[in-house]
């Protein structure tokens, strides 16, 4: 029985000797890819897609829809991009 000393333990019972789970590589694509969104907070920096798809101005239908369809390849990044900045900049306009 090994002690643990980090104040991890809770998190991590019942995981000993498993790493940490994998980053998806569309997730990975989506937190890298930056977008230049001129709508409310956003206005003036890039921020990353994945960031704009779980703000405040994505529906979370709308999130989840996005999401298995990039996942399943039917939308590419590129209408992503373009389908998660006109929903944040009309929610924010509105």
């Amino acid at each position: 029985i090994a002690v643990k000393s980090s104040n991890q333990d809770a998190v991590t019972a019942g995981q000993e000797g498993d790493n940490p789970p994998k980053e998806e590589p569309w997730e990975t694509t989506l937190k890298t890819t930056m977008v230049d969104v001129e709508a409310a907070e956003f206005r003036g920096h890039k921020v990353s897609l994945w960031d704009l798809l779980h703000s405040r101005y994505i529906p979370e239908e709308n999130r989840r829809e996005l999401l298995e369809l990039y996942q399943a390849g039917e939308l590419t990044l590129e209408q992503v991009k373009t389908v998660v900045s006109t929903i944040v900049t009309r929610a924010a306009a509105a």
